[in-house]
């Protein structure tokens, strides 16, 4: 079967690509990196981003160090599918913060021959899976996941620890609020912060 879809390699094969890691780590960065080569082969591209990532601009998709690309944001996954009709290449940022929705809109858009490129954080501030994306990295022909620095000792960091002690899954935030460790670092960063509440 694998063979003869080979060999009729004439068919538009959709596909979807799965950016992950903690905060800081590079992956809109790494997304608007891919979208950009796309618009350069003259693909049509769309991008998206959930309606509540504001941060630093309401249309725009902006990684930390400042590169942009124009967005759409939507409330709802399902509004990726009725505005991506006839699109080669799908952008979706902050994928973590869509609804469970966006796993068949995903597949949907590949079915249908697009590329779909997905980046989001793959854990929570608890260090649990958020949202969608271990099942987007589950479907996804292809999955990179990217680290950043860990800020207490310089090892590649996967975690994003909280600063503060807010305990709602969603808190949009920066350096303020977020900082990238190394697991052996955020086990360290989780024991200091139950002590500092124990005196509290």
């Amino acid at each position: 079967m694998f063979l003869e879809r080979s060999i009729r390699g004439n068919k538009k094969q959709g596909f979807i690509e799965v950016i992950a890691g903690s905060m800081f780590s590079g992956k809109t960065e790494e997304l608007i990196r891919r979208l950009k080569r796309a618009r350069l082969a003259n693909q049509k591209v769309e991008i998206f981003k959930p309606l509540i990532d504001r941060r630093y601009s309401e249309k725009n998709v902006v990684s930390h160090d400042a590169r942009t690309i124009r967005s759409t944001p939507v409330d709802t996954a399902a509004n990726i599918l009725l505005l991506a009709y006839n699109v080669e290449v799908v952008g979706i940022d902050e994928a973590q913060f869509f609804d469970m929705g966006l796993v068949e809109v995903c597949n949907q858009l590949a079915n249908q021959g697009a590329r779909v490129v997905v980046a989001g954080l793959d854990m929570d501030f608890m260090g649990k899976p958020f949202g969608p994306m271990p099942a987007l990295m589950a479907i996804a022909e292809y999955v990179t996941k990217v680290h950043a620095i860990c800020m207490r000792c310089g090892n590649l960091a996967h975690y994003s620890f909280r600063k503060t002690f807010e305990e709602s899954q969603v808190l949009l935030g920066e350096k303020d609020v977020y900082e990238p460790l190394c697991r052996a670092c955020y086990l360290e960063a989780l024991e200091e912060r139950d002590k500092e509440q124990e005196k509290d």
